[in-house]
């Protein structure tokens, strides 16, 4: 079963082209052996026959030839002389006779003795003539080659004759034993032959997959029908760079020649990029080349990856076509791309104009040479435009181009003419297109001269789209191309509409936003202080910085605020406040609580007391307005509460969860105050604490909010430190350069909160402003009093307001030594004002009442009311104060330090 099996496989691999190879193969190296052995015993037969017919002439001719022969020859006994020596050369000569012999034929020696002096058989004429004779003859011991050389006297006359001859089976046994090396050598060329052939055929096997000629001749013929049908040119290139193959489709496309097989690429008169990529070899995928009017899309790859030879395979696609589709699609994938940066490079800010500049400058770099906004006048103010902008004034609001051109300028005002086809489209809300400038099809009567230098510079085409958003016009965008475009057509006017549509939204929500913003700021403005009241305690400087629009909620305005309040006594109170949040609730609120802080400050409060009633007064807001939801609450504001006393030259501040303020000293040292923290207004639950420090005449008080020291990328205590060194670095300037000083090192482009700064140099009243008294509690010191106060008045040349201070004073140093307790102090201020002050250890507050006509008294407070212009109570740790103020004339009054 296996021999039948093993006789199967033989015979089916015997049917394969390998095995027919193989078999045919063998079949010429065993007929080449064969043949090779016969023509070796042939060609040995004729080599024996040679060879004894060289040997018999040399035998021959040499003892014819050799010295004393002719001696022999006429001596006596010519055989007994002759005979040795002749059997010496037959026997060293390898011959089968050598015979010496007379003229006549006679023989003088033979191998055979019973031979000599018989006649020699064989032709002896030309010898006798003096000539070499050899021939072959079947002698007695078989066929032969014999010759017969004559011998010659010193005349040159015959005397003898020397006859020599070999058997030619005796020179052909030496080749036929050389036979059996003839015939192992044939047998193993045989076996190496077939060896080889195995292989080969073996190798042919593998590539040719087993397959029979049939196989083979079908698979040729389908290949031959797909190569020369296939639509791709196929060219198959050698490894020096000649053309191995190229089907029909490639000579179609390169425009080659029938007998282009065996040229080289670089003979073909292609073009030389062509020619030397399809002579390198080199990979290439898809890359395009021109071919005449074609685009060939070229794939090429090396023959050498899986062992082939040294060559490279391309093939050729017509894509002339497909690249005009290509481009239609890369066209409208460019316009979608366009259309993709424009929403998100226009309209990057809530600005009109910049949104403008951001429309011109884009479309001049990838849409057109030149672009133009023109705006209407209300847009530019933030109003609302009417429905149609023709007959509107516009204002060019932004350009952009490469260079200068007859176009209006920015800034400029254009009112498109009734007749041009810009106007008409307005009026119509749709977009004009103009594709031939120079033919003046009637957008040249907006301004006839500025039309002929626009064509002279190389205007060809406009489009013109209105502005449109919201169904009102709020301007005219135009496009403009010169040479380096091809003119604007049809497909370029859906694209223009797209891209204004998109920044008309952009532009109208700017508006809408600057009005708002504008709204907002206005209501913000006018919470704030306009001006800085007259006071002498403190040279104050403040800046407000609003947030950019944009950045910090609705048009950057936030709740940020300060305060300067003057309060009895010739102090002054600085506050800075911050309400979470932006927009116009925040800035409501910064107002109700800047007016709240007014009305606590006309109490005389000290700032713990007043951030407390301030606390209260949030947390009822709270409780009104926040409502269920709670979106109204301002819990989060934050306030800084600080009285100066020029007189003491000492200064009490509160916090309520508030940043620390910083002191400068006179000596250019800045320190951040510790004073104690609070919560926020509005939570209410803790008490506020206060911080009373002394500060020299010349120090610096600084209050900001969070605004100027919180910066997303830095950390909040390197901030501070920043400022802190800022302020130390500026503390010889005024406070109107350390506020500018402090934002500049500070405040970045765009701050994204609102900011508050206020900035209070100290100033102290010095003795010749101020006098003191103590009165001890008797009546009777009420006149020495008077005296001293009206010896000081005169000493300050108010000599006309003594007897209206000696009737206030008597009042109210009456009132204490009746009603008070402890000691009494008066003290008179020149300031701007002159105040009184008598103080007292009682908590009791006189009030004003209306004495009837029959009450013998009552009428101090009333008389003190009538001549002083304030009047008012201050409680302090240890009792309470009673103040009046009496205006003084201009000339009389003290302004600055002492």
């Amino acid at each position: 079963m296996a021999q039948r099996d093993g006789r199967s496989r033989l015979v089916l691999w015997m049917r394969t082209v390998a095995g027919q190879v193989f078999l045919l193969q063998a079949t010429i190296v065993v007929l080449l052996v064969v043949v090779a052995l016969v023509t070796l015993v042939l060609h040995s037969r004729a080599d024996s026959e040679r060879e004894a017919r060289n040997r018999s002439v040399a035998v021959a001719e040499t003892l014819a030839a050799a010295p004393g022969l002719e001696a022999a020859l006429q001596s006596p006994d010519p055989t007994a002389v002759l005979q040795p020596r002749a059997e010496t050369a037959r026997k060293r000569s390898d011959v089968d006779f050598v015979v010496v012999m007379n003229t006549e034929g006679v023989r003088y020696t033979h191998p055979l003795r019973d031979r000599i002096g018989k006649k020699f058989v064989g032709d002896i004429e030309p010898a006798l003539k003096g000539r070499l004779l050899t021939e072959k003859v079947d002698g007695t011991i078989g066929p032969l080659v014999q010759a017969v050389a004559p011998v010659k006297d010193r005349d040159g006359k015959v005397v003898g004759l020397v006859s020599a001859g070999v058997t030619i089976d005796h020179v052909s046994s030496h080749v036929e034993d050389q036979l059996p090396v003839l015939l192992g050598s044939a047998a193993g060329v045989l076996l190496l032959t077939t060896t080889g052939t195995a292989l080969v055929s073996r190798r042919l096997r593998r590539q040719t997959h087993g397959l029979g000629p049939t196989e083979m001749a079908r698979m040729y013929e389908h290949h031959d029908a797909v190569l020369h049908s296939v639509r791709e040119g196929v060219l198959i290139v050698s490894g020096d760079g000649r053309v191995l193959l190229a089907n029909d489709e490639a000579r179609r496309l390169l425009s080659l020649p029938r007998d282009v097989e065996g040229q080289p690429v670089t003979a073909l008169g292609l073009s030389a990029p062509t020619a030397r990529l399809l002579a390198s070899g080199e990979e290439a995928s898809d890359q395009v080349v021109p071919i005449g009017d074609r685009l060939l899309a070229v794939n090429q790859r090396t023959t050498e990856q899986a062992g082939g030879p040294p060559g490279s395979v391309a093939t050729l696609r017509d894509t002339t076509e497909l690249r005009a589709l290509t481009g239609r699609a890369n066209v409208a994938r460019g316009r979608l791309k366009l259309l993709y940066d424009a929403g998100t490079e226009i309209g990057t800010t809530l600005d009109v104009t910049r949104t403008c500049e951001e429309l011109t400058e884009f479309a001049a770099g990838r849409f057109a040479d030149y672009a133009t906004v023109d705006l209407v006048e209300t847009v530019l103010r933030g109003e609302e435009p009417t429905s149609t902008g023709a007959g509107e004034d516009m204002r060019r609001t932004a350009l952009s181009g490469p260079e200068k051109t007859a176009l209006y300028p920015l800034g400029h005002t254009v009112h498109f003419a009734a007749s041009t086809p810009m106007d008409s489209g307005l009026g119509r809300g749709a977009a004009v297109l103009d594709t031939d400038l120079a033919a003046y099809s009637g957008w040249q009567r907006q301004d006839p001269a500025r039309a002929e230098e626009l064509v002279a510079h190389g205007m060809h085409s406009m489009i013109a789209v209105p502005l449109r958003a919201r169904g009102v016009i709020l301007g005219m965008a135009m496009f403009w191309r010169a040479g380096g475009y091809e003119p604007f057509e049809e497909e370029d006017l859906s694209l223009a509409e797209e891209l204004v549509a998109r920044a008309a939204v952009s532009i109208d929500n700017a508006r809408r936003y600057s009005r708002e913003h504008t709204m907002a700021v206005t209501l913000q403005r006018s919470l704030l202080p306009r001006t800085l009241p007259a006071q002498d305690a403190l040279d104050v400087a403040y800046r407000y910085r609003p947030a950019q629009a944009g950045l910090g909620g609705l048009g950057g305005v936030g709740g940020d605020w300060f305060d300067i309040i003057p309060l009895p006594g010739a102090r002054v109170a600085l506050v800075v406040g911050d309400v979470v949040g932006h927009g116009l609730h925040a800035a409501a609120t910064m107002g109700r609580l800047r007016t709240a802080v007014h009305n606590f400050s006309s109490l005389d409060l000290p700032p713990d007391e007043l951030l407390w009633h301030l606390d209260e007064l949030v947390t009822r807001i709270d409780l009104d307005e926040g409502g269920e939801s709670g979106d109204l609450a301002v819990t989060g504001a934050t306030c800084i509460y600080a009285i100066y006393d020029p007189v003491a030259g000492r200064c009490t501040i509160a916090r309520a969860g508030h940043l620390q303020p910083v002191a400068v000293h006179p000596d250019g040292r800045a320190e951040t105050l510790d004073v104690p923290g609070g919560p926020p207004l509005g939570l209410g639950g803790m008490p506020f604490e206060t911080l009373e420090l002394p500060l020299a005449e010349g120090s610096r008080l600084v209050l900001y909010t969070d605004g100027l020291v919180e910066n997303r990328s830095e950390d909040i205590d390197e901030r501070l430190e920043l400022l802190r060194r800022t302020l130390q670095r500026y503390a010889a300037s005024t406070p109107e350069d350390t506020c500018e000083q402090v934002l500049r090192t500070m405040v970045p482009q765009q701050p994204r909160d609102d900011i508050a700064l206020l900035v209070g140099r100290t100033r102290v009243l010095g003795p010749d402003q101020v006098a003191q008294w103590d009165v001890p509690a008797d009546p009777a010191e009420v006149r020495q009093l008077r005296a001293a106060v009206v010896a000081k008045l005169g000493e300050w040349g108010l000599d006309e307001e003594a007897v209206t201070t000696e009737l206030i004073l008597s009042e109210l140093v009456t009132n204490a030594i009746r009603y008070a307790e402890g000691p009494i102090q008066v003290r008179l201020i020149r300031d701007r004002e002159l105040i009184c002050e008598v103080s007292d250890h009682s908590s009791t507050s006189p009030h004003l009442r209306q004495a009837a006509t029959t009450d013998e008294g009552g009428r101090g407070l009333f008389l003190v009311a009538q001549f002083a212009e304030r009047w008012g109570t201050r409680y302090t740790a240890t009792g309470k104060v009673i103040w009046t103020e009496q205006p003084l004339p201009a000339a009389a009054r003290t302004v600055g330090p002492r």
